[in-house]
């Protein structure tokens, strides 16, 4: 694809925390993107192994490769909020240090939110297992969703996200250890913006052993704290969204085994 100034620059925000395992891996699915006008902000957060200097062998030679270090370990959010103020994409995308995308996937989605002039887009993701190996499962999702939808059917996965920064302001993750990009997702349908999905399997989710998202049972008790607490359901609604989150759940858990 072309890379001149009427090709708009996605902004890749990056969280690392020990990744060494995975991120080159996850570089490079980067660097083999069809679409070349990107710039990825890998922020870590004091990890402890050699990431860094992985990180650093790659950026040397590739200069959209930008690496920042935080000073003190302050999480995900963190990490995340300084990669995006950071950006100077016209785009931002989310890729963990331990996920993959499809070589297409920048290329098919912008050309998509370009095509429809769209705020906030996401798409299907298959199952990869922690060594790498792709699984036939498949989070399929729908072509569209509002605030009251995903409280219900948190189907959106961060690494599948793109947001026009131009007509999304104010993008910034709550500092919460879990499910501060839910968070996100719901502030910015509560604007009144729909999120679209693309049915297209465009990225590659890890299952790692061990990880905060493989714990079901802590996902949900994150889950009742954010209908709770920070956007502030009554007990009741809160516990309605909360049964059909339970339910739909499930059913992905069927349908991606």
């Amino acid at each position: 694809m072309d890379n001149s100034n009427r090709v708009p620059l996605v902004s890749i925000i990056t969280p690392v925390y020990n990744a060494e395992r995975f991120i080159a891996e996850t570089i490079e699915c980067v660097q083999g993107q069809t679409y070349s006008n990107w710039e990825m902000l890998l922020v870590d957060d004091c990890s402890s192994d050699n990431g860094v200097n992985i990180i650093r062998e790659y950026a040397k030679n590739d200069p959209r490769i930008k690496l920042f270090q935080l000073e003190t370990n302050s999480g995900a959010a963190v990490a995340r909020n300084t990669a995006i103020n950071n950006s100077i994409g016209k785009y931002i995308a989310f890729l963990d240090s331990d996920d993959g995308w499809v070589p297409e996937k920048l290329e098919k989605q912008v050309g998509f939110m370009e095509e429809r002039d769209l705020a906030f887009t996401f798409t299907s993701y298959r199952i990869m297992k922690e060594n790498g190996e792709l699984t036939d499962s498949i989070v399929k999702v729908p072509h569209e969703i509002t605030y009251n939808e995903l409280l219900k059917n948190t189907i959106i996965g961060c690494l599948t996200v793109m947001i026009n920064k131009e007509k999304v302001k104010d993008i910034q993750m709550v500092n919460i250890r879990t499910r501060q990009d839910l968070v996100l997702w719901l502030s910015i349908l509560k604007r009144g913006i729909t999120a679209y999905g693309m049915q297209e399997v465009l990225a590659n989710y890890r299952k790692v052993e061990g990880s905060i998202s493989s714990n079901k049972i802590k996902v949900a008790k994150r889950n009742w704290y954010v209908y709770r607490h920070i956007e502030k359901l009554s007990f009741p609604r809160a516990t309605w969204v909360f049964m059909n989150y339970a339910l739909n759940s499930v059913k992905k858990m069927i349908e991606t085994r």
